[in-house]
C-alpha cells in the first residue's frame, strides 16, 4: 500500500502502487486476498475508486473477515494479493454519448465516483445525475470532493437522501424528481445493498426506463 486516508469513521481509501497496473475501466473491481501467518487465507471483492492508478474505499464491517483488518490495522508496506482488474458488464466508457444517471446505497457509491472522476480526467461534458442514499450527511464518503465536483464539474449534479434523518428509504418521489427522465434515454448505474438495488431498479422500470439500460452492482 502506498498512502491511506479514512473517508468516514468507518470507510478507508487504500491506494496502491501496482507495478504495470494495466489500467481499467471505471465499475471494474479487484480481488483482495488475505493469507494469516498459519496459512488462512480469506478473499473480497472491492470496486476501484480511483480514475487511474488503483485506489479502493473499504468500508468497515463489524463482523467482517477482511474489512476491519483493511480499514483498522492494514498499513504502509505490508503485503496484500491483488487480481484485476475485473468485470466488463458495470463499467462506462468516457466515449459513451448517453446522459448517465448513478444511483447509490451507502458505500455503492465507491464504483460510481471512479465514473464521476473518468468523467473529469478524460475531460468530457456528458451530463451526469448522482443520487446518493446515505443514512446521515457524516456517513457520506467523499463529502469534501462531491461538494467541490458538484460546484465545479459543469454537467454534474449531486442529490442526497438522508434515510436516517428523514426516517424512510429512498422512494418513487426521490427518482422521480432527481433523476433523468425516462425519455432522455440515461444509461443508469445502480449500486448498494440487494434490496437497495432492486427497490431502485423496479422503480426506474415503473417510471418507463428501459430495464435493458440499467446496470446494477449489488453487495451484501
Amino acid at each position: 500500500m502506498q498512502a491511506a486516508s479514512f473517508e468516514t469513521p468507518t470507510a478507508r481509501t487504500l491506494t496502491f502502487d501496482v507495478p504495470d497496473w494495466p489500467g481499467h475501466l471505471p465499475g471494474q473491481h479487484v480481488d483482495v486476498r488475505l493469507t494469516a501467518e498459519d496459512g488462512y487465507t480469506a478473499q473480497r471483492s472491492y470496486s476501484i475508486a480511483s480514475a487511474s492508478g488503483l485506489s479502493i474505499t473499504v468500508q468497515r464491517l463489524d463482523d467482517g473477515e477482511v474489512s476491519p483488518f483493511l480499514t483498522d490495522i492494514y498499513d504502509i508496506g505490508q503485503p496484500v494479493e491483488l487480481r484485476g482488474p475485473i468485470g466488463g458488464w458495470f463499467v462506462w466508457r468516457p466515449t459513451d454519448p448517453a446522459p448517465v444517471q448513478l444511483i447509490a446505497g451507502g458505500s455503492g457509491i465507491v464504483p460510481l465516483m471512479a465514473m464521476i472522476r473518468s468523467r473529469a480526467e478524460h475531460g468530457v461534458r456528458t451530463p451526469f445525475r448522482l443520487l446518493y442514499s446515505v443514512r446521515t450527511p457524516q456517513d457520506v464518503i467523499y463529502a469534501d470532493e462531491l461538494r467541490q465536483r458538484a460546484r465545479d464539474d459543469r454537467g454534474l449534479d449531486v442529490e442526497y437522501v438522508y434515510t436516517r434523518v428523514r426516517g424512510s428509504r429512498i422512494g418513487v418521489a426521490d427518482v422521480n424528481t432527481h433523476a433523468w427522465p425516462a425519455d432522455f434515454a440515461p444509461a443508469v448505474y445502480v449500486c448498494g445493498p440487494t434490496g437497495f438495488v432492486e427497490t431502485v431498479a423496479d422503480i426506474m422500470v415503473a417510471l418507463g426506463h428501459d430495464a435493458r439500460g440499467i446496470k446494477t452492482e449489488r453487495f451484501g
